[in-house]
């Protein structure tokens, strides 16, 4: 596993025409569609300011700010007064009611968002929060508070004491990116980054309904990456995602970043190169590549490297400002899709201002695993008008939606093999002056049919603005 070999080098820059095989969408599916059906507000004074060009309440790698469980939906976030605070309302009402769980806001950075998960085993709301390369602080519920809503109340008697610790598990000084996921046996896992930008790992702890486990680091940071402009020996990867599909399988995309400015064409862009893709059968113990090979052991000296060989999907240089963390998601035949976003070459071989080439140039794309196994890539041709990230998703017919910054939606049918892009709603057109990134509800996509997006008003300076959700009905 020493070797770097680029799959699929001839899908960069490239717009693939599609294969259409078993298990694709049959005609009479209907094709993709949002209607709004009706809009709530969560705070009318929640915290503003904007940090790395995101907002601490709305980002990209926050899973989950949204939730719905057993006929309630939950979100997090901050309010003006900086508290961290859970809120919940009945499926369908408009009134939400909060509780605060104790802690406030260290510093006004967007990375330290606050992040759900659901321990099914003992019906425990746990959130992680607060974290940009140093401590975080978790909060847990009662045992069953998830599984009777009705029955017990809404109150911060309901929450434990804000820890520093994963009840007693300590896993490392230096901790970003929380990101909870249930494992199909009830389980919940921890995603999260040790260390910092440009040189850090990905690692998972477990909880089993009694206690935490830290299993260990799987990505290493190590090994040389060289390109036509120079060499870089560390850096992170990022993650699109880490979820697992209706067979249990666990599946993520990345992106890596280099240390070393010296890999890129000019100091005015990004290190990020190629969309990498790595799954797990064993609940992430093992990774491996696409060809099906074991390319690193979770907890072992064996981790996930830049120097393995049939990680790279899609390979791109430096050069073009790739970004990290957008988004990914499984088809009905747990087949893995994602999004990613750069500047095509069309608009030049190098970018030197990451923000102004994107708002200017950026352009998402649309990977995606087909039914023969051959991975393709279509650019949705919608400007991206942000340097920010777009999220994705799947409705129950497979057709693929993307959520642009602002707030705007396209989509494409399965039935046409994903090549039929085209704008379904417009949030600036709307008026919703939606700031940037956006966050949606995943559990309610296939529970129920419906979209529901967070978004938070864009203001000036510090001033505190409106959070709100806006449901949208899709194909049932």
């Amino acid at each position: 596993m020493n070797r770097r070999t680029l799959l699929g080098a001839a899908l960069a820059g490239a717009v693939v025409t599609p294969v259409l095989g078993a298990a694709t969408a049959r005609a009479a599916d209907p094709g993709p569609s949002v209607t709004v059906t009706g809009t709530t507000t969560l705070d009318t004074q929640a915290l503003f300011f904007v940090s790395y060009n995101g907002l601490v309440n709305n980002n990209s790698f926050q899973k989950n700010a949204m939730l719905t469980y057993k006929g309630y939906q939950y979100a997090v976030w901050y309010t003006a007064d900086r508290n961290a605070v859970v809120g919940r309302r009945v499926f369908g009402s408009n009134t939400w009611s909060t509780v605060k769980v104790g802690h406030t806001l260290k510093t006004d950075d967007s990375h330290n968002v606050i992040s759900m998960g659901i321990s099914k085993v003992d019906g425990r709301l746990h959130l992680n929060m607060d974290s940009h390369s140093d401590g975080f602080t978790y909060v847990k519920s009662v045992a069953g508070l998830m599984d009777n809503p009705g029955g017990l109340s809404w109150t911060t008697s309901r929450f434990g004491a804000p820890q520093s610790t994963l009840d007693g598990l300590a896993l490392t000084s230096q901790f970003t990116y929380p990101q909870f996921v249930s494992t199909p046996e009830g389980k919940l896992q921890l995603s999260y980054r040790v260390a910092i930008s440009g040189n850090g790992r990905n690692a998972i702890a477990e909880y089993d309904g009694t206690s935490w486990t830290n299993l260990g680091e799987w990505s290493s940071s190590t090994g040389t990456y060289t390109s036509e402009h120079g060499s870089s020996t560390a850096r992170n990867m990022y993650l699109h995602g880490i979820d697992y599909d209706a067979n249990g399988r666990l599946h993520s995309f990345f992106t890596w970043r280099e240390q070393n400015g010296a890999v890129m064409c000019n100091s005015g862009g990004i290190t990020n190169h190629d969309t990498g893709y790595v799954y797990s059968d064993d609940r992430g113990r093992t990774w491996r590549n696409n060809a099906g090979a074991v390319v690193g052991t979770t907890g072992s000296s064996d981790k996930v490297a830049v120097t393995d060989s049939g990680l790279v999907i899609d390979s791109l240089n430096p050069d073009h400002s790739l970004m990290n963390q957008e988004s990914q998601w499984t088809d009905s035949a747990g087949r893995p899709h994602a999004i990613i976003s750069y500047v095509p070459g069309r608009f030049g071989q190098c970018t030197t201002n990451y923000v102004t080439d994107r708002t200017n140039n950026g352009r998402a794309f649309h990977v995606r695993k087909n039914a023969s196994g051959a991975w393709q890539k279509t650019e949705i041709p919608v400007p991206l008008n942000s340097s920010q990230r777009t999220k994705l998703f799947l409705d129950k017919y497979d057709n693929a939606y993307a959520l642009f910054p602002f707030l705007r939606i396209a989509a494409a049918s399965a039935a046409s093999g994903y090549t039929d892009w085209t704008m379904l709603y417009d949030g600036v057109g709307a008026g919703l002056n939606a700031f940037g990134e956006v966050v949606f509800d995943e559990s309610r996509i296939g529970a129920d049919h419906f979209l529901s997006v967070m978004y938070q008003e864009k203001s000036s300076g510090t001033t505190p603005s409106a959070l709100r959700s806006i449901n949208f009905s899709l194909p049932a």
